[in-house]
């Protein structure tokens, strides 16, 4: 393996890892020694990649370091593809076009081969046999979950009950044919899925929800771990 081949591969392991990571475990990860990944770290440093941390301690990349487009693979750019295309193909228009938007910036910055890999990329997705139909504007859910405020909700169940909820909406999950909104409901005072084309009316309040995103994801994440009844649950409501 060439050195620039070894530092990019610990840049990019420095990038997954949220939370200080120690030597011995980028040196696992990357199959060379506890040594090497001092003095690769060092180097890093020098060059200017934002790295906090020392020996015993552990390393973390801080937020926002951007390597240049040229360094992907061709197996990153296969999976960019096929992720992007994904999304046009199942998800509203709006997202759509963001998918497209996104490929089309990557390949205005690729050198010419690297170019030719993302256009003609080898994996296909297949255009899906049951698409969502929207009955709400998905980017109106979308924008609330990145502003971390409040939605009130008319729902319908399973039953054709209908209800109105206040919500602290945290992420939406897709599925081949439907989408769940996650949410804190307010009325049942605990983490609910609510199917996206079950929901008949939706606004966004002008009003933040007590604990920060984060929080709730984690929360919901260690309720859908320690319940695994509830995470089949989840995956029934997606099929019902």
């Amino acid at each position: 393996m060439s050195r620039s081949v070894r530092l990019f591969d610990l840049i990019q392991a420095l990038r997954r890892h949220r939370r200080a990571v120690s030597a011995v475990t980028l040196a696992d990860e990357l199959g060379v020694s506890k040594r090497t990944v001092y003095r690769d770290i060092d180097t890093l440093i020098a060059l200017g990649a934002p790295i906090d941390g020392e020996a015993g301690i552990g390393y973390m990349m801080k937020p926002g370091f951007v390597l240049p487009p040229l360094m992907f693979t061709e197996d990153e750019l296969e999976a960019l593809a096929l992720g992007g295309r994904w999304v046009s193909q199942r998800t509203d228009p709006d997202l759509a076009v963001a998918a497209e938007n996104a490929l089309a910036k990557i390949a205005a910055v690729l050198p010419g081969p690297l170019t030719a890999a993302l256009h003609n990329a080898s994996l296909i997705s297949a255009p899906s046999r049951s698409p969502v139909e929207d009955t709400i504007d998905p980017t109106v859910v979308r924008a609330s979950i990145r502003r971390q405020c409040k939605l009130r909700i008319a729902y319908v169940d399973e039953n054709g009950r209908e209800t109105d909820r206040v919500v602290w909406p945290i992420a939406l999950i897709y599925y081949e044919s439907v989408r769940l909104l996650v949410a804190w409901c307010e009325k049942r005072d605990s983490f609910r899925h609510f199917r996206s084309d079950r929901i008949t009316d939706v606004a966004e309040l002008d009003e933040r929800y007590p604990k920060s995103r984060q929080a709730l994801m984690k929360a919901w994440r260690e309720q859908e771990a320690m319940h695994p009844g509830r995470a089949a649950d989840t995956r029934a409501a997606a099929r019902n």
